[in-house]
């Protein structure tokens, strides 16, 4: 169809088959009655962010559309949203409205279908409660396009009513009364219907706009999963028991300044921890040991240190302990696969210290000592006398005085520094005990019921932040109504 505007001589033209009353000249923008062909008015060209074009072509739900007439109508003096008129193929009406970036799809119903209750404060239509929502004086602002009714350019009265992602919305305007049936369209579908470059961006909460998950849906999943993690764990524990795999005696000494290349071992079965006990005989001592587990598939290494301490002792009056010869600790989540262990030992080395040399006759009659600073010392161990000198030799020279006299007859002419030497490697001892060797096992477990409950704990925190997000998020939407189903501080 194409009209010729009476005022500018502009042919305005719309691929649709349907009975025209007025259009709205795209170059002038005056109003034009169809049956008198003049114009009416001067209309205000939409330009506030609209996204579509007269005539322009789109595919909703397999329909397709053409837009033949845009309004944008004013609420207050700030508020706009913008209404699209669609026709499908067969002269039917669609509707497209968006605000704030969000998008309703709206169809004409019967007026006869839609039911009021509790004093206007809810509508059914089909077995369905719809709760009002808010009732909005508007005026068309601006408009474009071709229209099967005339425009009426008086205040319209909209009353919405809501329930989840649709709404029934009356128009009152004059005498005139119509009711849409309406539902919320994601932007992203209007842009692949219309092939549209950019879309204004949201801002708030739609009137119906859906939660950002599917709660029911989400729910449901999180609860088979829960089962199929619970069934698991059941099966898992019930078929593993503790297993030995990895048992051995390492000596401090083979592994002094180096490590050590354990034997390969094979972990099967869900990743579970893998516990490791090492022991050793310290005595008032302490020992170390360091462990990298060696994945062989990948060659991941996860290191762990353990010391093994125990002190012992007598102090006012009482015995006191401190430490165990054996301690453990775990490799956590292990998953299945081959290993080796990658070792390292050390332990407090014998503290040595020396007593002063000392010799004593075989008969215990003589007694020869020397001290750190070199000084030689002669006992008569019958009659306690004792004489020091400066070194050995200086012994032997004394052939006079009665302890010179003993020594010769005692030692005769053995070398005193030989004997003295002799006998003070013999009495070096050793302050701890020495413990030689560090025992590593490691143990298999079955699965750790600590990761289950993490999970679990997880899938319920899930569940919980999806209801009272979804609260929040509807309480939010709600804010401005009058008829809010939620109390606000």
């Amino acid at each position: 169809m194409h009209y010729i505007c009476p005022v500018c001589k502009t042919e305005n033209t719309i691929d649709a088959d349907f009975e025209i009353s007025e259009y709205i000249c795209k170059s002038c923008s005056n109003l034009i009655d169809i049956s008198k062909n003049i114009s009416a008015k001067v209309v205000k060209k939409p330009v506030e962010s609209v996204v579509l074009e007269v005539g322009q072509k789109g595919t909703i739900d397999g329909t397709d559309y053409t837009v033949t007439g845009i309004i944008i109508r004013k609420y207050g003096s700030t508020v706009f949203w913008r209404e699209y008129y669609l026709k499908d193929k067969k002269g039917q009406d669609a509707f497209l409205s968006e605000s704030d970036g969000h998008w309703v799809f709206l169809h004409v119903i019967n007026a006869m279908d839609v039911k009021k209750k509790l004093n206007d404060k809810v509508a059914e239509f089909h077995m369905k409660n719809y709760r009002w929502y808010e009732t909005t004086q508007c005026t068309i602002h601006a408009a474009a396009g071709f229209f099967e009714d005339s425009l009426n350019f008086s205040i319209a009265n909209y009353k919405e009513y809501v329930n989840g992602t649709q709404m029934i919305s009356q128009e009152r305007s004059g005498s005139n009364t119509e009711f849409f049936f309406g539902k919320h369209i994601s932007k992203y579908k209007v842009k692949k219907a219309f092939n549209i470059l950019s879309l204004p961006n949201y801002s708030g909460i739609g009137i119906v706009q859906p939660f950002y998950v599917n709660v029911t849906q989400a729910i449901n999943i999180l609860a088979v999963s829960a089962l199929i993690i619970c069934l698991i764990q059941l099966y898992v524990v019930g078929t593993r028991t503790n297993a030995l795999v990895f048992e051995q005696e390492i000596n401090f000494a083979d592994v002094a300044d180096k490590e050590m290349v354990s034997k390969s071992f094979e972990l099967s079965g869900g990743s579970a921890p893998l516990n490791v006990e090492v022991s050793s005989n310290v005595d008032n001592s302490w020992a170390n040991v360091g462990l990298g587990l060696v994945n062989e598939k990948n060659n991941e290494i996860v290191f762990a240190s353990k010391d093994i301490e125990q002190y012992h002792g007598y102090e006012d009056g009482e015995n006191w302990s401190e430490g165990s010869q054996r301690e453990s600790f775990n490799f956590c989540g292990v998953a299945p696969g081959n290993y080796h262990f990658v070792i390292s030992a050390e332990r407090q080395e014998p503290l040595k210290t020396s007593q002063p040399a000392k010799y004593i006759s075989p008969d215990g009659n003589l007694s020869i000592s020397r001290e750190e600073n070199g000084t030689v010392s002669v006992t008569n161990q019958s009659t306690f006398e004792t004489t020091s000198f400066g070194d050995a030799k200086m012994i032997k020279k004394d052939s006079v005085s009665t302890l010179g006299q003993l020594v010769h007859k005692i030692l005769g002419k053995a070398d005193i520094d030989s004997l003295l030497n002799a006998n003070a490697q013999a009495e070096s001892i050793s302050a701890t005990p020495e413990n030689k060797s560090v025992k590593i096992k490691a143990e298999w477990l079955p699965v750790s019921f600590r990761n289950f409950v993490f999970v679990l704990l997880f899938l319920i925190a899930l569940v919980l932040g999806l209801y009272f997000g979804r609260r929040a998020f509807e309480r939010s939407k709600w804010f401005n109504s009058s008829n809010s189903p939620y109390t606000y501080s």
